[in-house]
């Protein structure tokens, strides 16, 4: 049986520090539009979300999501 991989926080704190660094960059080195810039994208990601949830069969999530009340073709 694979053994499974024990988390590394090292590693995933030099990831995040690169991709802070690379986030920061893209933005012309202004740390305020890197933020700006992640919460735009954050939020965008969010909407794929609800949109894909709202969009999936309910037999195929079977629960793992919770119903929007605004919802008129759910059954009770």
């Amino acid at each position: 049986m694979p053994q499974s991989v024990a988390p590394n926080p090292q590693a995933d704190a030099e990831r995040l520090e690169a991709a802070t660094e690379q986030a920061i960059a893209a933005c012309g080195g202004v740390a305020r539009d890197a933020v700006k810039a992640l919460i735009v994208t954050n939020e965008f990601l969010e909407a794929q979300v609800r949109e894909l949830q709202a969009t999936v069969s309910h037999g195929y999530a079977r629960g793992k999501f919770e119903l929007p009340r605004d919802r008129k073709d759910w059954y009770d």
